[in-house]
């Protein structure tokens, strides 16, 4: 299952470059269910995956002048302010066991993971049925629809572990009428910012196997490299698709996979 996994995690890079979003909505399953580890461990692992990745696919778009720092801070800074606070005091403080009624318990993982595989299910069908950003000019919007949207999202992603891609642009592309090219540059930037700030808080919290994490992060910067090739040649809104109902099945299979697990 181990091989699997480092195969997948190639692949969690290679959306990020195709799509600027996806990363972390693979690489927690991936963790849990291919390396079996823990949920809460998983999406401390994932925010740096997706970080350090999220890092080079920043550069490489900004050389290509796809990235707009200006709205990229004034949305990434309060993201990551409350990401880092869920991250180092608001996850640690959730219980391990949220609810017991009779026979039935409610886990701190299960909960996390519960979470996440509805926020999996909703972005794959906005990706399925939505149509792509816009390709025309931007337009300007007010700092502070910015700063409480950057807020949300980052409450939303430090609570599960992910970098928030798959928020990212559609808020930018709905605010600001960012062109696709650019939003997906521009969300790798906040994307970086938000996931390595949240994972600092994690490092205070738990203990890391660096040379594993490492490892499978260098795998999944050079699935970058070929992901930002392959989007400049493939059509965005079929790829979209594809990786809508990519998402959609891993979303689905977990949501079963814990309800058994519940049962």
């Amino acid at each position: 299952m181990e091989i699997l996994g480092y195969f997948f995690l190639f692949f969690v890079g290679l959306t990020l470059g195709i799509l600027g979003s996806g990363g972390s909505i693979l690489a927690v399953p991936i963790l849990v269910y291919l390396f079996s580890m823990d949920a809460v461990l998983a999406s401390a692992y994932s925010l740096f995956i997706v970080g350090i990745t999220s890092l080079v696919g920043t550069a490489l778009n900004y050389h290509a002048q796809l990235v707009n720092v200006k709205t990229g801070s004034i949305f990434g800074i309060p993201s990551i302010l409350s990401i880092f606070l869920m991250r180092k005091w608001i996850v640690p403080a959730i219980p391990d066991k949220i609810l017991q009624i009779e026979t039935f318990s409610l886990s701190k993982n299960t909960f996390i993971l519960g979470v996440f595989a509805f926020l999996m299910i909703l972005a794959s069908l906005k990706m399925i049925y939505g149509r792509t950003l816009n390709k025309g000019n931007e337009k300007r919007t007010s700092v502070f629809s910015l700063v409480f949207f950057g807020l949300l999202s980052g409450l939303i992603t430090g609570l599960v572990g992910v970098g928030g891609g798959f928020l990212i642009i559609p808020i930018l592309g709905f605010l600001t009428k960012t062109p696709l090219k650019t939003a997906i540059g521009t969300t790798l930037f906040i994307v970086a910012s938000n996931s390595l700030i949240g994972f600092m808080g994690d490092i205070l919290n738990y203990s890391i196997h660096w040379n594993f994490l490492l490892v499978i992060t260098s795998l999944a910067v050079s699935g970058i490299y070929v992901g930002s090739r392959i989007g400049k040649v493939l059509p965005t809104l079929t790829l979209q698709r594809f990786f809508g109902w990519f998402t959609l099945t891993i979303g689905t299979l977990m949501v079963i996979k814990e309800l058994i697990l519940i049962g």
